[in-house]
């Protein structure tokens, strides 16, 4: 769908001064840290599909639902677990898109040694069906992969309409790639040594890597509004995510037209500042909901925030 006044830059976003509006619970599977949360609107509710694990930090899919887009009521149990090999030590950071009353969702599966994209279908967001890894010879941290084993990928973003008769996905950590499909279960990548989107220049917020955020939207005329993630690693091995965009023109899908050169969300508070791992403000879910726009994101790996932005507020 064509969201309403939808145009690029998207925002400027605040973060909701009450954050976090979900944190750990209990003694299970969710009482350690809660975090990069999908997002969509289903039955004039917003819905999360959030990562969540206990100390053990092998991650879990739950699922959350709102009236407002701030308050929260979760289920009890997951609505995604591990159940395979490949994703033995979690099911890690959703992303979700509805296309014809079916969910596609992408995750990472995690064995401790490769993270591997993979993809699940649903027709109510809490019953799925796993598809498998999607590029299982793929490593988005190429050109500069160094030490990250193959096979490598995470972050798929599917677009919700056919650019010239077929689907697309955004998808890579490390640098960004793209891949389409004709049924979207099966998906052909590009070329390994054909990123869309690299680490930029060193000095700037994505020097160490670039990531795909939520899924992209259509702006007013047309254009594809595509979110990411970007880190900067420090000598001492810490790190600081903060989050960009990008605009492509429907025509040319795998070139970049315009980018934002700076974070427009990037950790301000305590939460974002301090937590599993601290400095993070990473964001995967986005809605359009009641007039205003709700952006999702995790909080240093520990605790799960939202920012808004209403259609008409002027950047200052």
């Amino acid at each position: 769908m064509t969201h309403p006044r939808a145009q690029f830059p998207l925002g400027p976003f605040t973060p909701y001064a009450q954050n976090p509006i979900l944190v750990p619970e209990g003694d299970g599977w969710e009482s350690g840290s809660i975090y990069n949360p999908a997002a969509i609107v289903k039955d004039d509710q917003v819905v999360l599909l959030y990562r969540a694990h206990a100390d053990d930090i092998v991650s879990h899919v739950g699922y959350a639902t709102s009236d407002d887009g701030i308050h929260f009521t979760r289920r009890p149990e997951p609505v995604l677990s591990p159940s395979e090999d490949y994703e033995r030590f979690g099911c890690e950071d959703p992303r979700v898109t509805e296309i014809d009353g079916t969910y596609y969702l992408t995750y990472t599966a995690w064995d401790r040694t490769n993270a591997q994209l993979c993809l699940a279908t649903s027709s109510d967001l809490i019953t799925w069906t796993k598809h498998g890894p999607l590029f299982p010879d793929f490593n988005t941290f190429e050109p500069n992969a160094d030490d990250v084993p193959t096979p490598w990928s995470k972050a798929g973003a599917i677009l919700d309409k056919q650019v010239d008769g077929r689907w697309l996905m955004y998808f890579g950590e490390g640098s960004i790639y793209h891949a389409w499909s004709d049924d979207l279960l099966h998906w052909e990548p590009a070329p390994q040594d054909q990123p869309l989107m690299l680490p930029t220049n060193p000095g700037t917020f994505g020097e160490f890597l670039v990531e795909v955020g939520p899924q992209p939207i259509w702006t007013d005329n047309g254009l594809i509004l595509l979110l990411h993630n970007a880190a900067v690693k420090y000598d001492d091995g810490s790190v600081r995510y903060t989050c960009g965009q990008l605009l492509f023109d429907p025509a040319r899908p795998t070139e970049i037209m315009a980018r934002m050169d700076y974070p427009w969300l990037e950790p301000t508070t305590h939460e974002d500042q301090h937590g599993l791992v601290s400095n993070v403000t990473f964001v995967e879910g986005l809605v359009h909901f009641r007039d205003t726009w709700f952006a999702y994101y995790g909080q240093s790996d520990s605790t799960l925030g939202v920012a808004t932005f209403e259609p008409g507020t002027p950047w200052s």
